[in-house]
């Protein structure tokens, strides 16, 4: 079969994973076709990605743009498959849990297009996120899964996924943050935002925390009480802003809010940090690896090896609890390993993977 993938990517996150793939493509001398949904917009939230990560600009730029999750999971499918419709990919390569990513998988499925989905298996087994059913159903419709995590292995063989198609290579978000770790600046608080010693990073994006008033503010009133103890910056999402905004986010004493950030400057600002509060996936990872403590306000994760291995704690939205595990941690950091194969080189399994799949008789 002639190599002749296309990858797609849509958001911040898919970006970090997607750059090592397509990087040891290029190096097999197999470069794949990278489309760019457009689901993030923003300059600093997608574009800014591929010049700090040294992607290639993607070969097309679709524009979805926002929307609800039918409006927008609608638009990705008319243009996704229009666009393989196209360029006939022999193979598919979806990332992450993104609505980009079941519009993709949904299409290429449909027009009988094999799907490799990197990032699967990870379950937080709450049907009530939407990225639990795009991880679910994405899962199903591929035949090659590349897993980041043991457990990831467990969950897609339990809902009986072909041992064949499964592939424990680890994480290529890590891959990205190993290869710029000793560039980043952990003194960029100071420099660009006044903050003089210790300091906690939040990020806040998730429906369950900023689209309900009530508990959004439940989660300001948390952040106000570890905000008594140290200053908090949030370089704060397009997601939720405007809620978060009306329960008082940008009055509360000691939070600082920023606009979105490139991917240098927010790790540089994560690695200089004594804490990091969020409701992302992807943080939890990173943080493990950085070694930073974070608390995860969620109740649950799909990243459970980011608190059985790593430097992780949930917290969920209680004021209560928020600040004291927060005054704990504080008070006694937690030491984390490394989980398996997060070393670097989960792109090169991937892309070898992919490369010796395609020619396979």
């Amino acid at each position: 079969m002639t190599f002749h993938h296309m990858h797609i990517v849509g958001a911040r996150p898919n970006f970090m994973k997607a750059g090592p793939v397509v990087r040891a493509l290029h190096e097999f001398d197999k470069p794949p076709l990278l489309v760019h949904t457009g689901q993030h917009y923003d300059a600093a939230m997608s574009e800014i990605f591929f010049e700090q990560l040294g992607l290639p600009q993607p070969n097309l730029n679709l524009g979805v743009g926002s929307g609800s999750h039918a409006e927008q999971t609608a638009r990705l499918m008319v243009a996704l498959e229009e666009v393989m419709l196209q360029h006939e990919p022999s193979r598919v390569v979806v990332y992450g849990d993104i609505n980009s990513t079941l519009a993709a998988s949904i299409v290429a499925s449909k027009l009988h297009i094999p799907v490799a989905h990197v990032e699967a298996g990870l379950r937080s087994f709450d049907r009530t996120m939407p990225e639990e059913i795009n991880r679910v159903v994405t899962d199903v419709l591929s035949d090659l899964h590349f897993v980041t995590c043991p457990e990831g292995v467990d969950n897609l063989r339990s809902e009986g996924i072909h041992e064949d198609g499964i592939h424990f290579v680890g994480n290529p978000m890590i891959d990205t943050l190993l290869g710029v770790r000793d560039a980043l600046d952990p003194t960029i608080a100071e420099r660009m935002f006044g903050l003089i010693g210790t300091y906690g990073v939040v990020t806040l994006h998730r429906p369950s925390n900023v689209d309900d008033p009530a508990v959004a503010a439940r989660v300001v009133e948390g952040l106000a009480r570890v905000a008594k103890v140290m200053p908090l910056l949030i370089p704060l999402h397009p997601r939720g802003r405007r809620v978060l905004t009306e329960v008082g986010l940008f009055e509360t004493p000691g939070v600082t809010v920023v606009d979105p950030l490139g991917y240098m400057d927010f790790m540089s600002l994560v690695s200089g940090a004594a804490l990091v509060l969020t409701d992302s996936g992807g943080i939890q990872e990173e943080t493990t690896v950085l070694g930073i403590p974070c608390l995860t306000m969620r109740e649950n994760t799909e990243r459970p090896i980011t608190i059985t291995m790593g430097t992780n704690q949930l917290v969920g939205n209680d004021p209560d609890r928020i600040a004291a595990v927060a005054e704990k941690v504080l008070s006694e950091p937690p030491h984390g390993r490394i989980p398996p194969l997060w070393d670097g080189r989960a792109g090169d399994r991937i892309a070898r993977i992919l490369v010796d799949v395609a020619s396979s008789p």
